[in-house]
């Protein structure tokens, strides 16, 4: 019999559902050498946590992490709150010797993320942060077609996030389902939030950036705040466009917003090659389309590629060929490679450290756009 993992989850909101869901259907669709097992849900409200509980089969519930870190049953740590509790919890997990995934971005700022990344290390402990978009087949299939070789040299990476649901005025900061407009709990706005997929997918695909020169806006000055009743200034950035130099050569466009009326996830990039360029959309997760000057000129032209069939990442799990997957299973994918992984004695990408190379960039991201000037990017060790 396979080695059973028991799971602790803090968090019981819409990352919480994802882990969740995860953790009980990989062993379904994946040959992984451990057993995950969902143990234990912590959340704010007990209530709210004993009906997660119920809704997804956990046999306890919390409402206090220290719990769940305390409990000598407990394998693996999985962190899907708000950014302001990451560092406490996941420091002191590694402490007590949990294997640890962290909800992106690793934290709020490169400065409280190092000893985090501190604490995986001297513990030794398995680690992993959930930027789920690489394991999107189409996006893995993407970084193989760039190692390959099949683009050649890189000249220009853009991409996007664009979302519309903060812009009414009356929307408040704070709170459960707000927290992302609170500057204290989330520690910047769409930089932080949804360029921080961007650029980890970026960094990934295309190497190191070197320099930024970005600016923000924020549109709303003024929110409620729903744990004080005031109204009081907002700190975030509600959007952001920055370009950029990656080590590489090649040059990067990054934008995203809240403020794009009509997109819910636009979440778009494109990679400009030497001799192809391919490009990806959210809102179509299974296609990657791919351009090759190669090709005779009677048929040259951007195709369409249907990523659905058992060689391409990750399909052969699934259905048959020309049956797609959605959102979710990116995060069955993440949970499989980090079992995999730890059968091998091996770390699963993006580990705390790596991740800490995308908090750097969106450190230099927000310098660059208070300062106006062209910042460089901090290296990592």
């Amino acid at each position: 019999m396979k080695k059973k993992l028991n799971v602790g989850i803090i968090g019981y909101g819409f990352m919480g559902r994802t882990h969740s869901n995860a953790y009980r259907r990989v062993a379904n669709f994946f040959d992984v050498p451990y057993d995950p097992v969902l143990q234990v849900i912590c959340g704010l409200e007990e209530k709210a946590a004993k009906a997660f509980a119920d809704q997804w089969g956990y046999p306890s519930h919390t409402t206090d992490w220290r719990k769940v870190i305390d409990n000598k049953k407990i394998d693996i740590v999985d962190i899907c709150v708000p950014n302001n509790y990451h560092a406490e919890i996941a420091i002191a997990a590694a402490q007590a010797g949990k294997m640890i995934l962290c909800e992106k971005p690793l934290a709020r700022t490169g400065a409280e993320a190092e000893p985090m990344v501190q604490a995986v290390e001297k513990a030794g402990v398995a680690n992993l942060v959930s930027f789920n978009y690489r394991r999107v087949p189409a996006v893995t299939l993407a970084k193989k077609l760039i190692d390959e070789g099949r683009l050649g040299r890189i000249f220009h990476y853009r991409a996007n996030f664009l979302q519309d649901w903060t812009i009414s005025a009356k929307l408040p900061q704070g709170g459960m389902g707000t927290w992302r407009l609170d500057v204290k709990a989330a520690g910047s706005g769409v930089t932080g939030d949804l360029l921080a997929h961007c650029i980890d997918t970026a960094l990934w695909q295309n190497g190191p950036i070197a320099s930024v020169c970005a600016m923000t806006e924020t549109f709303v000055k003024e929110r409620m705040h729903t744990e004080t009743g005031k109204v009081e200034p907002v700190g975030i950035d509600d959007a952001c466009t920055f370009f950029c130099r990656f080590k590489n050569g090649s040059l990067g466009n990054f934008e995203s917003t809240r403020y794009a009326r009509g997109h819910k996830a636009l979440y778009t990039f494109e990679i400009n090659g030497e001799h192809a360029s391919i490009a990806w959309d959210l809102h179509d997760l299974h296609r990657l389309s791919y351009f090759d000057h190669r090709d005779d000129s009677i048929v040259r032209g951007w195709r369409s590629i249907h990523v659905s069939d058992g060689d391409q990442p990750y399909m052969g799990h699934w259905w048959v060929p020309g049956l797609q997957i959605g959102y979710e299973h990116s995060f069955v994918h993440q949970v499989a490679d980090f079992l995999e992984n730890l059968g091998k004695g091996q770390p699963t990408s993006p580990t705390f450290r790596e991740a800490l190379a995308t908090q750097y960039v969106c450190d230099a991201v927000l310098a660059s756009a208070k300062k106006g000037t062209w910042e460089q990017v901090k290296a990592g060790e």
